[in-house]
């Protein structure tokens, strides 16, 4: 029950990430940070920074790719 719960709130994180964040997904990445780093505390600023670079190694945009390694 408590991974389903960590789950919706991962999907709600990021739904409003989604729907307010403008610019791309650049732009979302301070948005991103504030909600996963400072808010919810699910990753440390240095692998946040480590997800940034990654993410624009990966092909694909960088907001999806920055919330899937979230996500894992």
């Amino acid at each position: 029950m408590n991974g389903i719960v960590i789950w919706m709130k991962l999907f709600w994180t990021f739904f409003k990430i989604g729907l307010f964040g403008f610019g791309g997904g650049y732009g979302m990445l301070s948005l991103i940070h504030n909600e996963v780093v400072e808010k919810q505390h699910w990753i440390s600023n240095s692998e946040f920074t480590d997800i940034v670079a990654v993410s624009q190694m990966t092909p694909g945009p960088i907001g999806i790719n920055s919330a899937t390694y979230v996500g894992h």
